[in-house]
């Protein structure tokens, strides 16, 4: 776990293409964007444990899509925590179980570390534990201290947030920095259009701090980093 601004945590390793989740403590209550890969959900407990917090401490998890690195742990935490589930409405079933995530082309598009994902999305293997969504979040909402955005492309319902007393964004999967620094992966970006209109929108935000789905987070120069990615 990583504190990058105060109440800002970053957790994460190097399983699901090194996926990352992030902890929000806006003091006393604490919000989780995204669960990582393990289905156990033992590192985001140990995180919460690590602040002195108690697991029912967490009181609201929201996905920023469906794809299976970043459900691993839903299940478990909500278990655990009894924590609200959101995410976006076109997103749900597929986190619920109902419905898989499109698949993506197998054939390398980036990167050949990327073809294990790209062939693990296409056989929808490993499955994660479904979970119900209990709320839905749409543009413009709140999740705890965070601005919700609709940044359609990686996939329909793809969310990022933004703190903006903290100049922090969320970008989810919509930009990476593993195996580099780029605008998503591209073989599972499904519209590109679309997507390229989310980043152009992030990059207006000019933050400081940008957390990603996959890879370390940008502290340094980020907002300039976003600029770049906005073509």
């Amino acid at each position: 776990m990583i504190e990058l601004a105060p109440g800002i945590h970053r957790l994460g390793h190097g399983a699901g293409g090194r996926v990352s989740a992030f902890l929000i403590d806006d003091g006393g209550e604490l919000s989780l964007v995204d669960t990582l890969f393990e289905t156990d959900a033992r590192l985001v407990i140990e995180a919460i444990r690590t602040l002195g917090s108690s697991v029912t401490d967490l009181k609201r998890i929201a996905l920023t899509h469906g794809h299976r690195s970043h459900l691993g742990g839903l299940a478990a935490l909500k278990q655990a925590t009894g924590a609200t589930v959101y995410a976006h409405a076109w997103e749900a079933d597929i986190v619920s179980g109902d419905r898989r995530a499109q698949p993506v082309t197998i054939l390398p598009k980036q990167s050949l570390r990327l073809i294990p994902f790209q062939l693990g999305l296409r056989l929808n293997r490993p499955k994660h534990v479904p979970c119900p969504v209990e709320d839905v979040l749409e543009d413009d909402d709140a999740f705890g201290p965070l601005q919700v955005l609709h940044t359609p492309g990686h996939s329909p319902g793809h969310l990022a947030f933004y703190w903006p007393e903290r100049s922090f964004l969320i970008a989810g999967d919509a930009i990476a920095t593993w195996p580099s620094l780029c605008a998503g992966w591209t073989a599972f970006n499904l519209n590109r259009k679309q997507h390229a209109g989310s980043v152009r929108r992030m990059a207006t935000l000019d933050a400081r701090i940008v957390g990603v789905g996959h890879g370390e987070p940008i502290t340094e120069d980020a907002a300039d980093c976003v600029h770049a990615l906005a073509v």
